[in-house]
């Protein structure tokens, strides 16, 4: 007699037992000997040493290059500095920057745009 509860008349219990079998029959040295799951974990322990150490190194060569780059940038920017300032005591006046038109540029803020009038021509 056959239970209809028993869990190995599910399909999904069958096609697992079928797996097994297939899975066993590709391996025919049966289970893994001992000394080589051994040789295979210190494999892999090693491997994950290795790649932390490696990266630690790569780490302490960054922090170690980062007052260079600092330098380097500040350099950088000290010369953009330089390269953007107004000649003070140069006998040039200052001018605003013009559009195509002849016009000088409007200028903009972060909280909008402002345009001065004069209310004196108002009275």
């Amino acid at each position: 007699m056959s239970d209809s509860n028993d869990p190995r008349n599910n399909a999904a219990w069958r096609a697992a037992q079928q797996w097994q079998q297939r899975a066993r029959q590709a391996r025919p040295g049966g289970h893994v000997s001992g000394i080589k799951l051994l040789f295979t974990w210190l494999f892999f322990g090693v491997m994950m040493i290795i790649g932390t150490v490696i990266g630690l190194v790569f780490l302490l060569i960054g922090w170690a290059m980062l007052p260079f780059l600092r330098r380097r940038m500040k350099k950088r920017m000290e010369a953009m500095r330089a390269d953007q300032a107004q000649d003070i005591g140069g006998g040039q006046a200052y001018r605003e920057p013009r559009s195509g038109d002849g016009r000088a540029r409007d200028h903009q803020v972060l909280e909008g745009d402002y345009e001065t009038r004069d209310d004196r021509s108002n009275s």
